[in-house]
């Protein structure tokens, strides 16, 4: 494992992204659509009633990079969030793939530089299409 120590989440996984990017909510809810065992839970902090205080977390903190949480207070930050969600698949030879590949001592560095990339542009990206209240909710499991 390159840089941080990988360990697999202690399921439910708390996914804090941000509703009001259409390509973030499309992300997630295709997770979702995935999560047959309710391993996942998503969590929109552009909602309204979003407190980043409960977590210790500040807001500009969970706006920069995709942050996940586990039953235990386990954090996983930015490309560590995607690993995280991935174990929610364990039979998927896809995610198990992309799990192996992304904690590679030569390809980890590549895929934070990446993600970095990403999330320094995103807030710019176009959006797909608006969503009538400002936030793209992605299904009725949001829990803060």
């Amino acid at each position: 494992m390159c840089g941080r120590n990988y360990l697999k989440p202690d399921f439910p996984l708390r996914i804090f992204y941000d509703g009001s990017c259409s390509v973030c909510s499309a992300e997630i809810e295709h997770y979702l659509r995935q999560d047959h065992g309710g391993r996942l839970v998503a969590v929109d902090i552009h909602a309204p009633d979003f407190n980043p205080e409960l977590y210790h977390i500040g807001l500009d903190a969970f706006m920069y990079e995709l942050h996940a949480i586990d039953r235990s207070g386990r954090i996983y930050r930015g490309v560590e969030s995607f690993w995280a969600i991935w174990q929610a698949f364990p039979t998927s030879t896809l995610y198990g793939i992309l799990g192996a590949v992304i904690t590679m001592p030569l390809v980890n560095p590549v895929a934070r530089s990446v993600y970095k990339v990403f999330a320094r542009i995103r807030p710019y990206l176009p959006k797909k299409h608006v969503c009538a209240s400002g936030t793209c909710d992605v299904s009725n499991r949001h829990s803060s």
